[in-house]
C-alpha cells in the first residue's frame, strides 16, 4: 500500500479514554508529519480545535480513516469512510468487540505500520437499504452491520409483508425484522435467534425479532439478491440502520435492502482473528 499522509481520526465523542486515546494518535502522527483531521460532531466541547474539520468535508482530506472507540464508533467511522472508499482501521477503546483491529497497547506500532502503507485491506460487505416513504427516512442509506425495522409502541406486534426477489414471501407479525449483512450477525441479528457468520462470508440475513407464528427461522441470502419489506398494518414502525434512527414508518411505506455496489474497506494488520475473537467472547473452553 501506498504510505499515508493524512490520517482523519473519529474518537468516540463522550468517553474520556476514547479521546485520551485520540489525543495520543494525533501527537504521533503530526510529529512524523502527518496530517490529522477529525469531524467536529465526533469531538467533545473545546477539544482538538487544531485539527477539527466539517462532517462533509472530511473524507476528501483523508487517505486513511482511523477510530477510536468501540464498534459503535466504528459504524460510524465507517459511514464516514463509506464515500470515499477509504480504508479504515479501528483502535480499540471499548470492550472486546469485533471490528477493531488494535490494541490500545500496541498503537505506536500499529500507526507506524499504517503510514508505512504495511498492512492489507479486508472488504466488508455493505447493506443499501432504500426507503419509500413521505417521511425523513425517504433515500438510500447505508449499513455495516444492519437495518432494523422495529416496532415503536411497546406491547403490540407489528406487520411486516416480505418480498424476495420480488415474489411475496410472508407476512411477519412480530416486534420487527432485522436484515443484517455478514459482519452484522454478531451484533443485534445475533440477539434475535440469528446465527453467526465469518465475516468473510459475503450474504445477507433477514432475522425476525420475537415472532408471533410458527416460522421464526433466520433466512441466509445473497448479496445479489433483494429484499423488499413492507408495512401493511398502522401500528408504527421505526427503522435504525447500524444503530441509529433515521425515521418512522407508516402503513404502505416500504424499504428495500440488497447489497451495495462497493464495500466497506477495513484495514488489518494480521494480529486479530475473527474466531478467536468469537471464543473469546463467549468464553469457549481450550478443550
Amino acid at each position: 500500500m501506498a504510505k499515508v499522509q493524512r490520517v482523519g481520526l473519529v474518537p468516540h465523542r463522550t468517553r474520556l479514554d476514547a479521546q485520551r486515546l485520540a489525543e495520543r494518535a494525533a501527537s504521533w502522527l503530526t510529529s512524523r508529519d502527518v496530517s490529522v483531521r477529525i469531524p467536529r460532531s465526533d469531538a467533545a466541547e473545546g477539544a482538538f480545535s487544531e485539527y477539527l474539520i466539517d462532517d462533509d468535508k472530511f473524507a476528501a482530506a483523508c487517505d486513511v480513516v482511523v477510530s477510536v472507540g468501540g464498534d459503535g464508533t466504528m459504524l460510524r467511522a465507517a459511514s464516514l469512510s463509506f464515500s470515499g472508499s477509504l480504508p479504515l482501521l479501528g483502535i480499540n477503546a471499548g470492550r472486546l468487540g469485533y471490528l477493531a483491529e488494535v490494541e490500545p497497547e500496541n498503537l505506536d506500532e500499529s500507526l507506524g505500520r499504517l503510514i508505512a502503507g504495511d498492512y492489507e485491506i479486508d472488504e466488508r460487505t455493505v447493506l443499501a437499504v432504500t426507503v419509500n416513504s413521505s417521511g425523513p427516512a425517504n433515500g438510500t442509506w447505508w449499513a455495516l452491520n444492519e437495518a432494523v425495522l422495529e416496532k415503536e409502541a411497546p406491547g403490540r406486534l407489528v406487520h411486516i409483508g416480505i418480498e424476495i426477489n420480488k415474489a411475496f414471501f410472508t407476512t411477519y407479525a412480530a416486534d420487527g425484522v432485522v436484515i443484517a449483512t455478514s459482519t452484522g450477525s454478531t451484533a443485534y441479528s445475533f440477539s434475535a435467534g440469528g446465527p453467526i457468520a465469518s465475516p468473510q462470508h459475503q450474504c445477507i440475513l433477514l432475522t425476525p425479532v420475537s415472532p408471533h407464528m410458527l416460522f421464526d427461522r433466520s433466512l441466509i441470502l445473497g448479496t445479489q439478491e433483494e429484499i423488499k419489506c413492507t408495512i401493511t398494518d398502522d401500528r408504527g414502525v421505526v427503522i435504525i440502520t447500524d444503530g441509529r434512527e433515521i425515521g418512522r414508518l407508516t402503513m404502505g411505506d416500504s424499504v428495500v435492502c440488497t447489497g451495495a455496489d462497493k464495500p466497506v474497506r477495513m484495514i488489518t494488520l494480521g494480529t486479530r482473528d475473527f474466531h478467536q475473537i468469537l471464543k473469546a467472547k463467549f468464553g469457549l473452553a481450550d478443550r
